[in-house]
């Protein structure tokens, strides 16, 4: 099964099915095509099995294929080129061009990493398969086929919005779109855009795919807080009334034990004279 693609977008397509499909600058047709010169429905490639048809619906404009302008009907074969306007599409066969050289996959591999940023976008949109869109510096999104991310979307402005990363740091910036640029389900006109946002552009949602933020790789670290001392309590404040009661109370009772061994000793004197009268009272009477 064959093709039909922009020639300079390969993710721009439409499969040729039988009985046709039909290109255009309403939202109706099967390929999209935004060019002042392309009619609403301008032409139609009608379809039966491996054997195409081009039919052109505008008698007034024609359509050119390789060098030849058509102005009614022609038949389409592999790796032919059409041209709308400034628009200019091409027939492919899938699997021929699948078939890649091994060489040519290692230079598109080297040149991938030579100019990664590290940044990409992931289709949430079912039309666009998941496909992933890795971003330059500087990367335009839109319907336009000169824009960095082509995208054949009816209410897509021609330049819809801009996505630029500085100093690795990546920013969104709506290029004054109809129907508006949204963060994480906020409209903006320009904002950062960290890893694991959700950019809406019209209906077509993407997750930011890129580095880490910087702030968030930072580990804080807790400085060990040395345990505070005990505090000591603080001396009680001297009352010289206080101090003076317990200097009087203490002398009392220093002196008692002297009073105390005073009277110990007069009675003494006491008990030795009563002995000594005793003693000479019995001499005498003995005489």
């Amino acid at each position: 099964m064959l093709k039909i693609r922009y020639k300079n977008n390969k993710y721009n397509s439409v499969w040729l099915v039988e009985p046709m499909i039909t290109i255009g600058r309403s939202a109706t047709n099967d390929l999209v095509v935004d060019d002042p010169y392309v009619a609403d429905k301008h032409f139609e490639v009608h379809v039966t099995h491996e054997t195409l048809t081009l039919k052109n619906l505008q008698p007034l404009k024609p359509v050119r294929v390789n060098t030849v302008d058509v102005i009614g009907a022609c038949t389409l074969k592999v790796d032919d080129e059409i041209t709308l306007g400034t628009i200019e599409l091409i027939v492919i066969d899938p699997k021929r061009e699948s078939k890649v050289s091994a060489a040519e996959t290692s230079n598109a591999t080297q040149m991938r990493s030579v100019h990664t940023t590290g940044w990409a976008l992931k289709a949430n949109h079912t039309a666009l398969a998941n496909r992933v869109f890795p971003l330059k510096d500087t990367t335009v999104i839109g319907r336009s086929a000169d824009c960095d991310i082509s995208l054949a979307a009816a209410h897509l402005s021609r330049r819809h919005a801009q996505l630029q990363i500085i100093d690795g740091a990546l920013f969104v910036k709506d290029l004054g779109s109809a129907n508006g640029t949204f963060l994480n389900g906020k409209q903006v006109m320009e904002a950062r855009v960290k890893r694991g946002d959700e950019l809406r552009f019209d209906a077509l949602t993407f997750g930011v795919m890129g580095p880490a933020d910087e702030m968030a790789k930072t580990t804080v670290r807790s400085i060990p807080i040395p345990a505070t001392p005990a505090a000591r309590p603080a001396p009680a404040k001297s009352n010289p009334q206080n101090d003076k009661f317990a200097k009087q109370h203490s002398f009392a009772k220093k002196e008692q034990p002297a009073e105390s061994s005073g009277v110990g000793g007069k009675a003494g004197l006491i008990v030795l004279a009563i002995l000594a009268a005793v003693v000479i009272a019995a001499f005498i009477f003995k005489r």
